[in-house]
């Protein structure tokens, strides 16, 4: 990490708190996944406003973007990069970007759903 950057732990300690649980359970199930992917700590700031999303930190293989964790006042976000490629069948993955989807976490325990660990599974096979 370069002079003066903020690490993820450091982020995480602004995240809101009744927020920051999520955040972490969703950085613990991405390393359980993907051990070896690249942790990429946003240097942006808590937003001003509430409702957009704060995005605290991205997930890389190889240089491409695979997943990424972003925060809201009252729940988190698990951006997926290349989520319009997935085959949800779930309904899990929202938006309608060019090329990304988010999946909406609201508890820590949304994390421990096989559906969203299959979600992240597929993504990281996806970019390899």
């Amino acid at each position: 990490m370069a002079s003066g950057q903020v690490s993820v732990s450091e982020q995480f300690k602004l995240v809101p708190p009744a927020v920051r649980p999520i955040a972490v359970a969703a950085r613990k199930l991405i390393k359980e996944i993907a051990p070896s992917a690249e942790e990429i700590t946003s240097q942006s700031k808590p937003p001003r406003a509430k409702t957009y999303m704060w995005k605290i930190v991205r997930y890389a293989v190889d240089g491409e973007n695979v997943v990424g964790i972003g925060t809201f006042t009252n729940h988190a976000a698990l951006t997926v990069y290349r989520g319009r490629e997935l085959d949800d069948g779930t309904g899990l993955l929202e938006g309608s970007g060019k090329d990304s989807r988010f999946i909406t976490l609201r508890e820590p325990a949304d994390l421990a759903r096989p559906a969203v660990r299959r979600l992240v599974q597929k993504a990281f096979k996806l970019a390899r």
